[in-house]
Formats: C-alpha cells, sequence, structure tokens
C-alpha cells in the first residue's frame, strides 16, 4: 500500500451570522469523530483529525471497493452513530475508544457505525484539493457508492432553513462552505463557517464525588498559559452507564492523591467538594455546555463521553 503520510484536516472557524450570497452551501455539522480515508489499491487506513490510526475499530470499512470506485484516493468526513434518533458522540465514542479485537468484534453488530463523506483530498494519483470544492463534490459524485454504511453528505442551499431544524432537532449545529474554496491542509480560515448550538470543549478530570460507592460527579479543569489547572465546574456521568461508570470509579481509586490538582483560587463552592477524591489529572472527557458564567465556570455542562486527546491540550484557547 502506498504510504500516505497523515494530513491535518481543514478546519472552519466559528461564527454567529449566516453567510449571504450563492457562492454558499450549507451541510449537517455531525457530532462524530472526524475521519480521513487512505485508499490505495484495494486497502484503506482511517486516521483520525489527530493523526491517530483507527482502522482496528472501524472494520466494516476495511474493503474500500465496496464503497469507492477510486483505485486511490483520500477521502474526508465523519464516523457517525445514532441514538435517540440524532447523532451521538457518547455513542461513537464507545466504539472509537475500544482497543481489544474481541470487544470490537461484539460492538460492531450492536453500534451501527455510518461514515458521513464530505470532501476528498486525492483521487486517482493526484492531489485534487486545489480545486474548488464544487468540483470535488462532483468527484465525490463520480467515485463514491453510497449505502447503508457509507453517505455524501448533502449541500442545502438555504443556511438559516437547514439550522431551524437542527435547533428544532437538537442536533449539533451547520457547516458553511463556499463553494470555489480549496481545501487547505492544515488550514482554518472563514471560507469553512461552523454556526454551533451549544459549546463544546475538552477537559480534564481532576478529581470526583461518589454515591453508593460509584461515580457521580466530575470536577473538571482546564489548563491556563502557565500550565496551572484551573476549576470550570462539576459534571454528572450523563450518558454514562455500566462499562463507563465502572471505569471511572476503578480509575479514580487508581488514579487517586492526597492533595488538589487545581490552582487557586479554587472556585468550587463546599457542597461541591464534599467527599471529594482528587485526582491525578490523566484522564479526558469531551463536555458541552450553555456559556461560561462570570464566575468562569460552565453553565449547564453535560458530558458528552471520554476524550481521545492528552491532558496538556485541554487548555482554555482550544478549538472543538
Amino acid at each position: 500500500m502506498m504510504e500516505f503520510t497523515p494530513v491535518v484536516p481543514f478546519e472552519p472557524i466559528r461564527v454567529f451570522e449566516f453567510p449571504q450570497g450563492k457562492q454558499w452551501i450549507a451541510q449537517v455539522k455531525w457530532d462524530g469523530v472526524r475521519m480521513l480515508a487512505y485508499i490505495d489499491k484495494g486497502r484503506v487506513r482511517l486516521i483520525n483529525r489527530r493523526g491517530n490510526e483507527r482502522s482496528l475499530q472501524y472494520p466494516e470499512f476495511m474493503s474500500p471497493s465496496e464503497y469507492c470506485r477510486a483505485e486511490s484516493a483520500i477521502l474526508d468526513g465523519e464516523m457517525i452513530a445514532i441514538a435517540d434518533g440524532k447523532p451521538s458522540f457518547h455513542e461513537i465514542m464507545k466504539r472509537d475508544s475500544l482497543r481489544r479485537q474481541q470487544e470490537i468484534a461484539f460492538a460492531v453488530p450492536r453500534i451501527s457505525v455510518v461514515y458521513m463523506i464530505f470532501d476528498i483530498l486525492y483521487c486517482n494519483g493526484s492531489w485534487v484539493t486545489d480545486q474548488p470544492l464544487v468540483q470535488r463534490q462532483q468527484l465525490l459524485q463520480e467515485y463514491i457508492l453510497p449505502s447503508t454504511r457509507v453517505q455524501l453528505v448533502p449541500n442545502v442551499d438555504h443556511a438559516e432553513g437547514l439550522y431551524t431544524v437542527m435547533k428544532e432537532r437538537q442536533w449539533e449545529g451547520i457547516v458553511c462552505k463556499q463553494l470555489d474554496s480549496s481545501y487547505a491542509i492544515g488550514g482554518k480560515d472563514d471560507r469553512w463557517r461552523k454556526m454551533k448550538l451549544t459549546y463544546d470543549l475538552y477537559a480534564v478530570i481532576g478529581g470526583v464525588t461518589y454515591r453508593d460507592g460509584i461515580v457521580n460527579s466530575l470536577l473538571l479543569g482546564l489548563y491556563d498559559e502557565q500550565g496551572n489547572l484551573i476549576y470550570i465546574g462539576n459534571a454528572g456521568p450523563g450518558k454514562w452507564k455500566g462499562d463507563d461508570l465502572s471505569r471511572i470509579t476503578e480509575d479514580s481509586r487508581r488514579l487517586a492523591i492526597a492533595n488538589r490538582p487545581f490552582a487557586e483560587p479554587f472556585a468550587a463552592p463546599p457542597g461541591r467538594v464534599k467527599g471529594v477524591v482528587w485526582m491525578q489529572p490523566e484522564l479526558t472527557v469531551k463536555v458541552q455546555f450553555a456559556e461560561w458564567t462570570p464566575g468562569g465556570t460552565l453553565r449547564h455542562p453535560v458530558l458528552q463521553g471520554w476524550a481521545d486527546v492528552p491532558p496538556e491540550t485541554c487548555v482554555f484557547t482550544q478549538q472543538v
């Protein structure tokens, strides 16, 4: 197989106003895992946006001829899993976080995954990143074979209408793209713009509280520019059940430390730290929230699931 060097995908910037003009299209913003498929001569490698291979976790996509006519290609898209009628980050992470072959084989028929493809960077021996989006989408139409497991993300001309539907369904939001935009590997600019209904971030777990011997709350933090871990609030276990709760309960005991890892000033109210077990800040999670409070904590934080990011990347300036 040709050795592709994994690339960093093009990212949208966050905006709060709808772009105007016929040169813009809108697409659903999927609450999944960004994934690039590197295809060559009947073989494929799946690599996420951080450059980590995920081929093992998604064995149902290991026969690229089933969904791509091109002999060689780099596809960009999102792996998603549906729960309660909408894409669920928690659900897809049940697959993405698995590492053992036996667990993966057990999960494949139980957690259905769809690869939502929205771009192509390389096709049949040539880079196509300099071509405008409209032409890259024509290549996708030509070479991708849609199925129940692989879909092309459709374009919508009316961004406000799509955003309204996303709001009604309580989905993540939309991405607006210029039809003449080239694909900037490793780039992030306003030719792609995301409009999200909520905020997301990756945070470090610095402590937990228990109920009946099981973790029922996480104390979360982010690192400032000086490397201090700053407390940003508590989140309940949310969608975590069973295995996830067992894992965090076991890990909290394994990583327990005597002293609080959060720097001063520590803004947690006394009731939040009663009976807390402090932890070595090694574990990371993805959290959704409404806004920042004046006191510097998260308003209405909702735990989305485990995060595959190192603790040191959980900083205030992160872009999710």
